[in-house]
């Protein structure tokens, strides 16, 4: 019998020994042949030029980035990428990050060189190099960017009113008819490239359309008039339409100044989409650059017009939400520059809630209503239409759990501005909620941003970052304003300077009385301060306490019986205080600087004063002052109307200092949006964790219609909490003028934090100025001219670096330890330039001034001695620009013990 040859079985491979199958090789991707070395395998992504990359777009041998594709490890057979990534190779470490949620996905060394379509394995997933990332890129976080956010909109949203976006299948479709805008119908109607096309009449190849002649489109208002504001052009226009010069109403643009015309002109782009994806702006000039006259210019101009011709306005009906107090203002502002006749301003409040007459009547083209009262006319809001909503103060909006906010997004309007002279506060979460808001999802999630942006920037400001953190960490702050400037305009007050009168601002260093030192330091060596260290509401607690004992140590005591009973920590706070310093104000060494300020303002001059404060109590204490020295006041604060508010306002500005000397403001109620020009001086008695605060407050008298230089004070405690919250505040407003060092609350800080905070500083200099390590003299000119922007801390290590490293040497027993930890730690925080803010002020010790006489001289120059010792008067007087201030500091029992004084004259 003839037999076939044995042949081996089809499962036993070649290369296989005693007849077992060689090992299965793990396949890399689906379409990648199964080949030895995996090197060979032909990358997924083409390259076009294969020549190398030119040495400018090549990363550093020690530190290289990559995008790439991703995927959880798998054994299926057909494999696909799980999403997009970046990958950082820096010393020999590579770190895997998603580029759409920024979250660190793994670690794992990784030595060998990559290249397009190379693979490798990161924490547990499998990585195929996609292309090189520049370091630039990668430092500056575009590349977290998601597509449209990345590169401005070429073309507006739309011209239309009544527009609805089409959807994302739509917009990836082929389509072969174009988009056929109907104004009767008001709707947007398109074929797809599957739907069955319309009938078109068949022409002749030689059939010639008849042409018309239609006369060119005429706008509302002339544009070649003198000083006409024009607004930008839409560069695309439907078919069968005309595009049409918006102008802007010649009775507000003869008002308008230069930067004002100029924030009307973005504003406008941005809603029309001409500038960003969205359709929203914020608007972020400092206090008294004019923010409400600039958003009716916009508004009058959309109501009216529409850059396509012979279409209906863009706006139909506008809703303005702001604090309660300033809703009397704006529908004053609105008649003031548009009057009765031309528009119609529905405002709402308790008494007036019938929402139909603005959503449905023809009447109301405008809705004014505060942040409470929006709350409950929401659902009488969602029946109707509302075109554009303008918040302003917008900065209450901080977070995306805010109940306001929640009510604005839920009248689906797409149009939204932010009007805020402070959009950056406390921290970077809060300036991207106010970004979402008035453009949704153009940086992404929040906890995208907070991993790409936030983190590295708040990471970059710590006294102990390293080199790479802190270049890390200004380059994402650079990409950050680069992607907001395209909808986000700021001026500082520097504008006004040709308008205004000039500003003095001194930061007043009030040297504790005994009374005051002695209670601060009584509850420092107390328990409940040990107590307080390890405990986040003590901690609180015990900040309230001193704060108030800043002000007067007799605010901790109740002065009715109808308020709650004290908590524990504070009846413990009160046995340790005398009970005639409870008793009297006489301890607080800010009420008798006030005193001496304001006998010499109310005695050699005719100018009025506003005095604004945190606390109702304080403003009480401030009320006896004045009423036992027979002062005219007026006074705001929460429990005044909001319907008598504005009397208030209007009854100072116009009355003259025989009826209303000063003004009590309480920062919280009033210290936005209102008009105090009636003063020329403006004392903050005392000072909050948030800059945003005060600055709105001192705004309240350099505004448009003050006609008298203006001057301002901000009163501290020398050496106590008053100067620590300074210190931070500076923090807050320095580096590129951005709030991001978070420590706005005690949780923020460490124990060793803590016990600086509440630490009571006695020396005789102050210490903001040892921090800064000036050179002058504290004589209120500088010696060494310093530019804060260009100054770096290279001299300075230098010479430090050359010193002795121990300061001293003595015996354990004779060394100063509070003294000696205040030098290292001014030495630490003076290598970050976080306080070279100051370094614009004139620094004035009033030691040279205090008790100053004039010298018996022959001569026709006056002379002026303190003691003994020659001062130079002129020089002080140059550097305060404030007669009144300067005869305060030369009296012999002045508390002031350093001024800090910066001037615009």
């Amino acid at each position: 019998m003839i037999t076939k040859p044995f042949r081996a079985p089809s499962f036993v491979r070649p290369g296989s020994t005693a007849g077992e199958p060689a090992a299965k090789k793990r396949r890399i991707s689906s379409d990648a042949p199964s080949r030895q070395n995996s090197s060979d395998r032909t990358p997924s992504v083409p390259i076009e030029n294969s020549a190398p990359l030119p040495p400018a777009s090549l990363p550093s041998s020690d530190e290289q980035y990559y995008s790439v594709l991703w995927r959880k490890y798998t054994t299926k057979k057909n494999k696909t990428w799980d999403g997009d990534g970046i990958l950082a190779v820096v010393g020999g470490s590579a770190t895997l990050t998603d580029s759409d949620s920024g979250k660190e996905m793994g670690r794992s060394a990784c030595t060998r060189p990559l290249l397009p379509g190379s693979t490798l394995s990161v924490g547990g997933k499998e990585l195929e190099i996609d292309g090189v990332i520049k370091k630039e890129d990668y430092l500056s976080g575009r590349v977290f960017l998601n597509a449209s956010a990345a590169a401005p909109a070429q073309q507006p949203k739309r011209t239309e009113p009544g527009y609805k976006p089409l959807t994302a299948g739509i917009l990836q479709s082929k389509r072969k008819e174009p988009i056929v805008i109907d104004d009767d119908e008001d709707v947007v109607e398109h074929e797809r490239a599957s739907d069955k096309k319309r009938f078109k009449m068949p022409l002749l190849s030689t059939t010639v359309l008849p042409k018309t002649n239609s006369p060119l489109p005429q706008p509302r208002h002339d544009p070649d008039q003198s000083n006409a504001l024009v607004m930008k052009r839409l560069t695309s226009v439907p078919k069968g339409k005309q595009i049409v010069d918006v102008v802007v109403d010649p009775i507000l643009a003869k008002h308008l100044r230069d930067h004002q015309r100029e924030g009307v002109q973005f504003l406008y782009e941005c809603v029309m989409g001409m500038r960003c994806e969205g359709e929203g702006a914020i608007m972020a000039d400092e206090m008294g650059l004019g923010k409400t006259l600039q958003t009716i210019a916009l508004l009058w101009t959309l109501m009216k017009q529409n850059p396509i011709y012979e279409s209906a306005p863009v706006v139909g009906k506008a809703l303005i939400v702001c604090p309660a107090g300033l809703v009397d203002n704006w529908r004053r502002e609105f008649r003031k520059w548009l009057g009765n006749e031309r528009i119609s301003v529905f405002v709402a409040d308790s008494k007036n809630r019938r929402i139909s007459s603005f959503t449905k009547g023809k009447v109301y083209n405008v809705m004014v209503v505060g942040y409470e009262m929006l709350r409950v006319v929401q659902a009488d809001l969602q029946r109707g239409k509302i075109d554009i909503v303008i918040a302003d103060e917008g900065h209450r909006l901080k977070t995306a759990n805010n109940k306001a906010m929640q009510a604005i997004q839920s009248l689906n309007t797409e149009r939204r501005i932010i009007l805020s002279g402070t959009p950056l506060q406390n921290d970077l979460g809060e300036f991207f909620t106010a970004i979402d808001f008035v453009n949704p999802g153009l940086l992404g999630q929040r906890a995208a941003f907070k991993r790409t942006f936030e983190a590295p920037i708040m990471r970059s400001r710590q006294p102990e970052a390293s080199e790479s953190e802190l270049e890390k960490g200004e380059e994402r702050w650079k990409e950050l304003v680069s992607q907001t400037s395209r909808f986000m305009i700021r001026r500082t007050a520097e504008v006004l300077s040709k308008y205004l009168p000039p500003k003095t601002e001194h930061i007043v260093f009030c040297r504790p009385t005994m009374a005051q030192a002695n209670a601060y330091k009584n509850i420092l060596s107390s328990p409940i301060f040990t107590a307080a260290l390890g405990s986040t509401d003590m901690a609180l607690q015990l900040i309230n306490v001193l704060k108030k004992i800043c002000n007067s140590p007799a605010l901790l005591k109740s002065k009715t019986d109808t308020e709650d009973t004290p908590s524990e920590m504070l009846q413990a706070v009160l046995a340790l205080i005398p009970p005639n310093i409870l008793n009297s104000n006489a301890s607080s060494t800010k009420l008798r600087v006030l005193d001496s300020l304001i006998h010499r303002l109310h005695t050699t001059t005719d100018e009025k004063i506003v005095i604004v404060s945190n606390y109702t109590k304080t403003l009480d204490m401030i009320e006896c002052l004045l009423n036992a020295l027979s002062y005219t006041f007026l006074r705001l604060d929460g429990s005044t109307p909001a319907n008598k508010r504005q009397a208030l306002v209007e009854k100072f500005n116009k009355t003259n200092k025989s009826v209303s000397f000063a003004f009590l403001l309480s920062a919280k109620s009033g210290g936005v949006g209102l008009n105090l020009i009636g003063a020329s001086r403006i004392v903050l008695f005392d000072i909050d964790w948030n800059p945003a605060t005060d600055l709105q407050a001192m705004a309240r008298i350099h505004r448009d219609g003050q006609k008298l230089p203006c001057k301002v004070y901000r009163f501290l405690v020398q050496g106590a909490l008053d100067e620590k919250i300074f210190q931070r505040q500076v923090m807050k407003m320095s580096l590129a003028n951005a709030v991001v060092d978070n420590k706005a609350s005690a949780s923020s800080f460490s124990k060793d934090e803590l016990r600086d905070l509440f630490r009571l500083d006695e020396r005789e200099t102050c210490q903001t100025h040892d921090l800064l390590q000036c050179p002058c003299g504290c004589k209120g000119v500088p010696e060494v001219k310093v530019d804060p922007i260009t100054t770096t801390d290279t001299d300075q290590d230098d010479e430090e670096d050359e010193e002795d490293p121990y300061p001293s040497l003595k015996r354990a027993s004779d060394v100063e330890m509070h003294e000696q930890e205040s030098r290292i730690r001014a030495r630490r925080q003076a290598k970050q330039p976080k306080l070279t803010l100051l370094m614009e002020y004139h620094h004035l010790d009033t030691k040279h001034v205090r008790g100053a006489k004039k010298a018996e001289t022959t001569g026709l120059s006056e002379e002026y001695v303190v003691g003994e010792q020659k001062v130079d008067m002129d020089a002080a007087a140059l550097s305060l620009d404030d007669d009144v201030f300067l005869e305060v500091l030369k009296e012999q029992d002045c508390r002031v013990g350093f001024v800090l004084t910066k001037s615009t004259s």
